[in-house]
């Protein structure tokens, strides 16, 4: 267990830090474990756990928030051998039900509102035997968090298990359908643990802020300290910069990883307010692309020899590849007020319609581009491998394969026929993505296969289209969206303006005109404006554009 051996190194180092309110100077309050504590807590929690009777393999539903709590409870459970199924509450309560009931739980580690809802709804979760309250204890029984850690610290806890025995439950956001279960395997979180360290060379002692909290677990496993943020990790793009800076400026903070939506406020703030971030020399982003004017606007923030790094991924497969801001914006001269970007950055041909570059392949990944099919592929030998091209030249689809893969859902199980491809032994994924290969190695992303849009002319794909609109000053975001029958749809695009700007005619002229000024969106003629574009419950970023269809076919005059 990699948490006992941090603390046998550093125990007295500071492990989780976690803010409560405001004392009556003004400044914020924190409790904080150190690695030491956070280890006998969890060999406590576990070593309560079994005397419950979880046994290895035993399936229990986290639902707390997070926290030094959350941390605690995670490693807990794997030093039980427990399986632990996590969900992301934003889904609402229809799909939260819903996921739990397919994941079939053997009891919930939650706090007291969810742990009255399982009451209530118990013939939902009919094996659910193994329960404990974080908080307060009512009427539903089973014990709480407070009497398991009671107990006295007798040594540390370690299950028997192997790198493929199971030790997660992690549900898919649903950006493109049902959300789904993807079963990850202890070999799965080792491999992330080593991938992500060695790749961005994270040493112990550094200090995180998780806006993501999987990331916490990272962390832990790395030496390196959580603080974990003031805000609703289901609702990103409302974080409130302030106690983001005020978190990092209290502590130091050397990395922090957070969601598009995230470093678009913060950078924002950061600017408006004339503010740095001197500490910060690794920021990470991940589950949608990041738009350049958002690494422009941190790259100003943070220390001058910092970096942002772009890691590419899913659910399923994580972490897949990385890119810098700096190979994103090529040279670039940045202060807080202005930046001057020198052309020969991907971003340049992201403009221009090539898609968004995702980066190189992490050490032990495999990945091919494949003829897009629609539908399941038996194995391997039945893909048809694209050559790697320039400049969107042969779009197809990515397959991966390695040792943070997983292997299968555990829920929605005729899933696994459509996104896996078997390989003897072995499984690839099917990342749900095209793209292609460039001749450096690098995957360019042009969209979802779900959401690329099948006129009568021959395909296209969001992300190329979308950029051509993107660059005007006043579009805050743009969606590509097929109305009417597959093979024949027509291209709608969907905007969503900046902040205080207005739809005019002047300005669906000039939007018009760069759509006509390339040969990727000169078939575009017809053009919407939404408030506000629906987005995914995990990073506020992905659009759904499923959502977007419908609207737009239900409001075309």
């Amino acid at each position: 267990m990699r948490l006992t051996a941090i603390a046998e190194q550093m125990p007295e180092a500071v492990a989780v830090v976690e803010p409560l309110g405001y004392g009556g100077n003004g400044k914020r309050r924190y409790r904080h474990v150190t690695f030491r504590e956070l280890a006998q807590d969890s060999d406590r929690i576990a070593a309560g756990l079994r005397e419950l009777g979880v046994a290895p393999g035993t399936r229990l539903a986290l639902l707390v928030r997070p926290g030094i709590d959350f941390v605690a409870l995670v490693f807990a459970l794997f030093k039980a051998g427990a399986v632990t199924i996590l969900i992301d509450p934003g889904m609402g309560r229809r799909n939260l039900v819903r996921c739990l009931a397919d994941a079939e739980p053997e009891g919930f580690v939650a706090i007291p509102v969810v742990q009255a809802v399982r009451t209530l709804l118990r013939g939902q979760f009919p094996k659910a035997r193994h329960n404990v309250t974080v908080g307060r204890q009512w009427f539903w029984g089973g014990v709480t968090l407070n009497r398991l850690r009671r107990r006295p610290w007798t040594g540390a806890e370690t299950a028997q298990t192997a790198a493929d025995d199971p030790a997660a439950i992690i549900f898919t956001t649903g950006s493109t359908g049902p959300p789904k279960g993807v079963l990850y395997r202890h070999g799965n979180f080792d491999a992330q643990v080593e991938q992500i360290r060695d790749f961005y060379d994270i040493r112990p002692g550094e200090i995180d802020l998780p806006g993501f909290p999987m990331f916490g677990l990272f962390n832990a496993a790395m030496g390196v300290t959580s603080v974990i943020p003031d805000m609703d990790p289901s609702r990103p793009a409302r974080v409130e910069p302030k106690k983001i800076i005020e978190a990092i400026e209290d502590w130091g903070v050397t990395q922090t990883f957070g969601s598009p939506a995230i470093w678009d406020r913060v950078g924002r703030y950061c600017r408006q307010h004339d503010i740095r971030l001197p500490t910060v020399r690794r920021v990470l982003s991940a589950g949608a692309p990041v738009p350049a004017e958002v690494l422009r606007r941190m790259k100003a923030v943070i220390h001058p020899d910092g970096e942002i790094h772009t890691p590419y991924g899913a659910t399923e497969a994580l972490p897949v590849a990385s890119i810098s801001a700096a190979e994103v914006l090529g040279n670039l001269t940045v202060s807080n007020t202005a930046e001057t970007a020198v052309p020969h950055g991907t971003a340049d041909k992201t403009r221009c319609g090539a898609g968004v570059c995702v980066g190189r392949n992490f050490p032990g990944i495999q990945w091919k581009v494949i003829r897009i099919v629609d539908g399941p592929i038996s194995s391997l030998d039945r893909v048809e491998e694209l050559p790697h091209s320039e400049i969107g030249e042969l779009i197809g689809e990515l397959i991966v394969q390695g040792p943070v893969v997983t292997k299968e859902y555990c829920t929605r199980v005729e899933a696994n026929a459509v996104g896996k491809i078997a390989d003897g032994e072995s499984v690839w994924h099917r990342m749900g993505d095209t793209g292609y290969l460039d001749n450096d190695g690098r995957f360019w992303f042009c969209g979802r296969v779900a959401h690329r849009v099948l006129t009568a002319d021959g395909p296209m794909y969001p992300v190329c289209c979308e950029a051509i609109f993107n660059s005007h000053q006043s579009v805050y975001r743009s969606a590509l969206v097929g109305v009417g029958p597959v093979g024949s749809q027509r291209p709608i695009i969907v905007l969503e303006l900046e902040k205080g700007r207005q739809a005019s005619e002047s300005l669906l002229a000039e939007i018009r005109q760069l759509g006509c000024d390339n040969p990727l969106t000169e078939r575009i003629d017809e053009f919407l404006f939404h408030p506000s574009f629906p987005v995914d419950i995990r990073h506020n970023a992905k659009i759904f554009r499923e959502k977007l269809a419908i609207w737009a076919a239900g409001n075309l005059t």
